[in-house]
């Protein structure tokens, strides 16, 4: 081999070596910039409080700032497109929900996203529902109020707040596994949907944890159970609906972090990390608790787990009510 052929070769080797090294000490750098994390919910909902929660102790443990990116609309669906369409380099991450990663993009299949279109990073936690009906309504447990709706078919009403939602879906799924029919009365948001129960006119609700437990410690709403499989420490006394005779029953409303697909492993496993141990940390576990919300750290492969049994569990219901678009 001559002098320049043996000296190009060397230089090829070098060049190599110093590309595998600079991608590695980039690859390790990170972050070394700000962290962006989306929230397709209003600003002050649960999920903007999460994001900012674990945004903080995220900036702590990885040394920049992780900014609060508020993409609301649409139940949630333009903040998450956002977020799928975003370079999966560690440097945008999202907040994720049953609505808005599993039951938006299966009720709308032009939404333009799919649960397959994002890397799972790390569950937060979950928060139940609670079935209330107004006092006035002659039914104390969920055999009285099954009773009473197949007595009066159609009769018996219910609030959701969109096609989309948990409470809509949580009411369809109850009155399938119960043999019932129900009426749905549909509202722009929960709030006015708590309003007009409050005032009977309408009869009940599967309602969040967080909006309806001042209104049944102070007796204007009548609790009939809750979704768990367990009962609520906070109420021990209000049966499981599955104990209630809908066996299997079970709705809960989680929360997670997400980020685009792709997502490098070593980013993966940091953020994963990250946010579970600070899951263990007292302070986060009491401001979660003031949102209703219980900590369950899982790890990313759990949550793609969860994802796929709720995307199948969903699936065939929305068809069967007829609620795809």
């Amino acid at each position: 081999m001559s002098v320049r052929a043996t000296l190009a070769a060397a230089m090829s080797i070098l060049t190599v070596t110093l590309l595998t090294l600079t991608g590695g000490a980039c690859a390790a750098a990170w972050p070394e910039r700000p962290i962006h994390i989306i929230v397709p919910l209003p600003a002050g909902s649960a999920a903007d409080t999460v994001a900012r929660l674990i945004g903080k102790k995220l900036s702590e443990k990885l040394g920049q700032p992780v900014i609060v990116d508020n993409r609301d609309g649409a139940s949630g669906a333009i903040g998450t497109a956002k977020l799928a369409g975003s370079d999966p380099d560690g440097y945008t991450i999202g907040i994720a929900t049953t609505t808005t990663v599993v039951t938006v993009p299966l009720l709308n299949k032009s939404i333009g996203y799919g649960p397959g279109d994002f890397t799972p990073i790390a569950m937060i936690g979950y928060s139940p529902f609670i079935m209330v009906v107004h006092p006035s309504v002659p039914a104390k447990t969920i055999q009285d109020y099954i009773a009473l709706a197949k007595a009066k078919p159609g009769t018996l009403s219910y609030s959701s707040d969109g096609d989309a939602s948990l409470a809509r879906l949580s009411a369809e799924l109850f009155a399938n596994q119960a043999g019932i029919k129900l009426n749905q009365i549909p509202y722009k948001s929960s709030t006015q949907a708590i309003i007009d129960l409050l005032a009977d006119r309408i009869d009940s609700q599967f309602g969040i944890l967080t909006t309806t437990k001042r209104y049944i410690q102070s007796g204007q709403l009548r609790p009939l159970g809750v979704t768990t499989q367990k009962r609520l420490a906070e109420f021990p006394d209000i049966p499981t609906v599955a104990e209630s005779g809908v066996p299997g029953f079970e709705v809960t409303l989680w929360i997670a972090v997400i980020a685009p697909a792709k997502l490098p492993q070593n980013i993966v496993d940091t953020l994963s990390r990250d946010i579970n141990e600070a899951l263990g940390q007292d302070d986060l576990k009491e401001a979660l608790s003031n949102q209703a919300i219980f900590p369950d750290p899982q790890s990313p492969s759990a949550l793609r787990s969860k994802i796929e049994a709720d995307t199948a569990k969903w699936g065939p219901l929305a068809d069967k009510a007829g609620l795809v678009q």
